[in-house]
This record gives structure tokens, sequence and C-alpha cells, in this order.
């Protein structure tokens, strides 16, 4: 297993103090690296192990805090705080910026070799940094497909995959429609994979409190859609150009 260094970065956003995990993989050169948005009740040690993940692998990674170094275990507390920020996309593109002001400034990130992954909220977080026109290499996000300001989306320079259950009560067919049009009438290189039989967050692994109707975990599910990320970036952002 290659050695994997870890530390919690601390940095000003949307009038919190965020508490990331910053991943580093073996060696002392720079690397392709990634930003990684959690879902909407924050981040935890499972999303920390997606970076380390991703680390293993070779790529600088950054799991990247929305809330202020809170986790939820509240479901109106979460959607308290998720619902009127995924309404603010100036908030949430700020909150990115700052992530990924972060992750540059790492001496060990390739600056220039950038990608950005995310579920849920954080999902929608990194669609927007593709709307404001930041140069990644590929957008991944899972339960997050979020609709923008009406050609806002040609500013996307980059590959977009998206993953959803077919079931995610939060993410109906109309929605599903409604994303794939913005993305396609503005001529990005898009992809959307629908999970059979899966509802909202069937990515994570249960969670020992209440949560919010229709969402349950899916393991094989899980399992691919991490491999269709894993893929994803083995194809847009190679750990060797």
């Amino acid at each position: 297993m290659t050695t994997v260094t870890t530390r919690t970065v601390t940095y000003p956003a949307d009038g919190l103090t965020m508490v990331s995990h910053l991943a580093l993989p073996a060696g002392s050169g720079r690397r392709p690296a990634v930003l990684i948005g959690p879902e909407g009740p924050g981040l935890n040690d499972f999303q920390r192990r997606r970076a380390d993940a991703l680390a293993e692998l070779g790529y600088v990674a950054l799991a990247f805090d929305i809330n202020g170094g809170r986790w939820f275990t509240d479901p109106a507390e979460m959607l308290a705080r998720a619902t009127p920020l995924l309404r603010a996309p100036r908030r949430m593109r700020d909150i990115g910026h700052a992530a990924l002001a972060v992750l540059r400034a790492e001496p060990r990130t390739d600056p220039d070799r950038i990608a950005a992954i995310g579920y849920g909220t954080g999902g929608a977080i990194v669609l927007e940094l593709g709307r404001d026109g930041v140069d990644l290499r590929a957008i991944g996000t899972v339960n997050a497909l979020t609709t923008g300001r009406p050609g806002e989306a040609a500013r996307i320079r980059c590959p977009v995959w998206a993953g959803v259950g077919s079931e995610d009560p939060i993410m109906p067919p109309a929605q599903r429609e409604a994303f794939a049009a913005e993305i396609q009438d503005a001529g990005v290189d898009w992809r959307l994979v629908l999970y059979g039989g899966a509802v909202h967050a069937f990515h994570h692994p249960p969670v020992d409190q209440p949560v919010v109707p229709g969402v349950a975990h899916h393991p094989r599910h899980a399992q691919r859609a991490w491999r269709d990320v894993v893929n994803l970036l083995t194809e847009c952002l190679p750990l060797a150009e």
C-alpha cells in the first residue's frame, strides 16, 4: 500500500472556519489533485477516507468542509443549512473557491491538473465551480443534478460525469431531464449514469442517526459509483502525462 500523509487544514469560507482533510501521496514531486465535496450533513470519516483512497492511487486530495466543522446528525438542522445554501450560487462558489485555493497552494499539487468530485451538496458546489469557468480537468458528481442560470453551463471547460439513483425522489426524472438539457445545450462533454433501484445518497454507508425520507444505502451501486469516479479520473486526470 502506498504511504499516505494526512493533515487537517482550516481556512475561512461562508462566514465559517472550514475544517478540511488533506491527503498526500508518497513522494515529494507535484501530483495531479482532486477536490472532494461531501454530502449535506458535512465532512466525516467516510469522506476523509475517499481522499485517502485517492492519495493511495497517487493524487493529492482535499476533502473539503462545507459546514464549519460540523457533521449534522439532525436532518432538520442539515436541511436548514443546506437548503438556503443550494439556492445561493455565489455562496456555493465562494466555498468551492476557498477550498480550491487551499488545494492549489499545497506544494505537492500540480495547479494545472485538478479535478473535482462531489456528493449531494458538495456535488452542487463543484458544478458551480465549473459554471464559474474554473479550469478543471473533470467534474464528477453523485446525487447532484443541480441546474444553473441560463447560459452559465457554457462556461464549463471539462467533461462532466453525473451519477444518480433511478428511484431518487430528490433528483426525480424531471430534474434529470433539466440537468441533461442544460449541459447538452451548452455543448459540454457529459455523461449521466442511472443506478437502477437506488435512491438518494445510495453511495454512503448507513449511519446511526435519523435520515430524511428517500435516503438508503445500496452497497453494489456504491462500489460501482466509486469505480466510475476513479475511471473518470483515470481518463481525464491521468497520473502521468
